[in-house]
């Protein structure tokens, strides 16, 4: 892989994790007992997601993405906006998140925020053949800077969420509905450019 390869994958590997990096900070500051295991657990699946998902998005070729791309983008709103809809709720009943926090890491709420924010990057999976000629490298660079946010995400949830109390849960909320709009009026207004 040749230097500009390098920086260009590098460069695509963390504008793809941005989203991840932004629900990690969300998690980590609403999960009040979060440890060690539950931000690596985090990171991990997000790791894994945004990996996998370029890599079927170059295997499966072109014509699944133009079918993909049809409703990829109304799953990840889905998706993101329920969580942060429940989120929402959930900040205003009091005495249930202080007998009862959540945990963000827990499989069902994980896998659904590793698919919302991983599913753009199949369609990205369709372009890395232009960008690089090693797909190998390209997804495990992915893969790893994504954990490495992740992680740091979490940790600084952890640190900063705190302060906030009940309020940051009314944030992230808002933030997890704000992606998945980003997501949904970013692809619209591709598809009417087109």
């Amino acid at each position: 892989m040749s230097g500009f390869e390098l920086i260009s994958v590098i460069g695509v590997a963390v504008g793809l994790a941005m989203d991840a990096f932004a629900v990690s900070i969300v998690s980590g500051s609403v999960f009040k007992e979060l440890r060690v295991r539950h931000a690596l657990r985090m990171a991990f699946f997000f790791g894994a997601f945004q990996a996998v998902m370029p890599l079927i998005g170059y295997a499966a070729g072109q014509s699944f993405a133009c079918k993909m791309a049809a409703w990829d983008h109304w799953i990840a709103f889905a998706l993101l906006a329920s969580i942060g809809g429940k989120m929402i709720y959930e900040a205003f009943q009091f005495d249930a998140v202080e007998e009862n926090p959540k945990d963000p890491s827990k499989m069902a709420v994980l896998v659904a925020l590793s698919i919302a924010t991983s599913i753009d990057a199949l369609a990205v999976g369709i372009t890395l053949s232009l960008i690089t000629h090693s797909i190998a490298l390209a997804v495990i660079l992915i893969g790893v800077i994504t954990f490495a946010l992740s992680y740091a995400g979490c940790e600084i949830g952890k640190r900063v969420g705190h302060f906030f109390e009940n309020k940051i849960e009314i944030l992230g909320g808002l933030i997890l509905i704000a992606i998945g709009l980003k997501i949904l009026i970013s692809h619209l207004l591709d598809a009417s450019h087109q």
